[in-house]
């Protein structure tokens, strides 16, 4: 170890309590011919390993590890993660005190390294009663930009995109579901490194940049959800990017059995995409090679292998708002013609006596209340310039996500029977206007309700429901 990781050493023995100590990290370098070195925040071990040749590992191949014992080291560490694999690198955060920061990145030199990580050690109680957290770590090189005019081409955001950051590698545009001449009104931008898609992001984040008289809209987008090699090989489900709304399913069908009569065993079609399933794997990828770029009904159509989801924790995730507005992988509002992909965030979780449902609910969002004090300045503002995570209820998001799809707010119609102890009950039948003409004209639970407040509630989550989850995992496949 060089001067300077004897220093961070060092500060880190005088908070060990002698848990770490210098000798133990020398003992850990000397037993694994590993470097180490410490240096902006983090110590970093390996990278690369003794006698590697050859670039780093790729894409993949890192997983972050959370709720790290702020006194636990890599003499400790190290060894647990090798159970897994050959590490690359280790890579602890520290303070400025020499206590670890609760976190670190393990890049293994294969992706199925990694992915044993996870599957082994997620959850590992490393301790008495401490558990780590271990998931897939991946340098984000996409930013997602929202706001942008509708009638830009792509060559257009590319051009316009290079002038203003650096290092732009492609930009993805989807088409308008009712107008293919136009963009969404959003695009994502790749960037060459992570390095430069964050300093693009941190000069175009301040809410203030404008591209073409538009203050434009950026974060990060979501990577692409990880499906191993192993699984992919089983896919036989194609999924079809870019259909007129109008094109209905069986005429799908009827183009994607030309190649193979017969092929097919079914279709499902949601707005202007759809999954078409096969009856064999090698049916499904050979459609793909000939059906990719083909026009159905005058649009030129993008086939792709759809990936396979795990439906428990996809519903568990959207339910507690982990997956957020900047997906390209989850096209949950494909119908959706604003400038985010997805503008729903947490779905409301209505109580157990009305959802017949006696599983814990997702945490509640923070409901409380501040002083108002005379002179504080009020600014009026319109409830669709807020972000859904301010709305608590499943009334508000539905009509909250109507307005963000441009759509006519939603129809209630309220019809009531009588139980046969006498209570009167009530239930909402449910009209979207813009989809009416469509597959489903109304939406109507099959619950009853003794109040009106909980009939209405039960009707819009029921909505959104159905609005949403068949987009989020139709099939148990991503719209990817």
């Amino acid at each position: 170890m060089n001067e300077e990781n004897i220093d961070g050493t060092n500060g880190c023995s005088k908070v060990r309590n002698g848990t770490q100590n210098e000798a133990a990290l020398l003992a850990l370098m000397e037993k694994t011919g590993y470097n180490m070195v410490q240096e902006n925040g983090q110590r970093k071990f390996g990278g690369p390993p003794p006698g590697w040749e050859g670039p780093p590992p790729p894409r993949g191949c890192e997983v972050f590890v959370g709720k790290i014992p702020r006194d636990m080291y890599e003499d400790e560490l190290v060894p647990v993660f090798e159970r897994a694999g050959k590490i690359y690198e280790f890579r602890l955060m520290m303070e400025f005190s020499g206590e670890n920061r609760g976190y670190a990145f393990v890049m293994y030199t294969t992706k199925e390294e990694a992915q044993l990580a996870i599957r082994i050690l997620n959850n590992y109680e490393i301790r008495p009663g401490k558990f780590i957290g271990v998931c897939v770590s991946l340098d984000n090189c996409r930013l997602f930009i929202g706001a942008i005019p509708k009638e830009k081409k792509k060559e257009e955001i590319l051009d316009e995109m290079k002038k203003v950051t650096e290092g732009v590698v492609d930009v993805i545009v989807y088409p308008s579901a009712t107008d293919k001449t136009k963009n969404r009104g959003f695009a994502f931008v790749e960037y060459e490194s992570h390095r430069a898609a964050a300093m693009a992001r941190r000069k175009l984040i301040p809410g203030t940049f404008q591209l073409w008289g538009h203050t434009i809209q950026v974060d990060w987008a979501d990577p692409e959800k990880e499906v191993d090699e192993e699984t992919m090989q089983r896919v036989k489900v194609l999924y079809v990017r870019n259909l007129m709304i109008s094109t209905t399913e069986e005429t799908i069908k009827a183009e994607f059995n030309k190649f193979k009569p017969g092929a097919v065993e079914r279709v499902k079609k949601l707005r202007d995409y759809a999954f078409v399933h096969f009856f064999n794997r090698e049916d499904a990828v050979a459609a793909m090679s000939v059906m990719n770029g083909k026009c159905i009904d005058g649009a030129s159509i993008e086939v792709t292998l759809a990936k396979p989801v795990n439906k428990e924790n996809t519903w568990r995730q959207h339910l507690n708002g982990q997956i957020s507005p900047n997906s390209e992988n989850l096209i949950v509002f494909a119908n959706k013609e604003e400038s985010h992909p997805k503008t729903l965030g947490k779905l409301p979780t209505l109580p157990a006596r009305l959802n017949g449902q006696h599983s814990p609910s997702p945490p509640e969002v923070e409901r409380c209340t501040y002083p108002f004090y005379p002179g504080t300045k009020l600014t009026p503002i319109s409830m669709y310039s807020l972000k859904s995570n301010h709305f608590n209820s499943a009334v508000m998001h539905l009509d909250y996500y109507c307005n963000k799809n441009n759509w006519a707010p939603p129809e209630y119609y309220l019809y009531s029977t009588t139980s046969q102890d006498g209570k009167v009950l009530l239930v909402y039948k449910i009209v979207i206007p813009a989809i009416a003409n469509g597959s489903q004209s109304y939406f109507m639970p099959d619950k009853l309700c003794t109040t009106l407040e909980d009939a209405k509630e039960l009707a819009a989550q029921f909505t959104l429901l159905h609005l949403v989850l068949p987009l989020l995992f139709f099939g148990g496949f991503f719209a990817l």
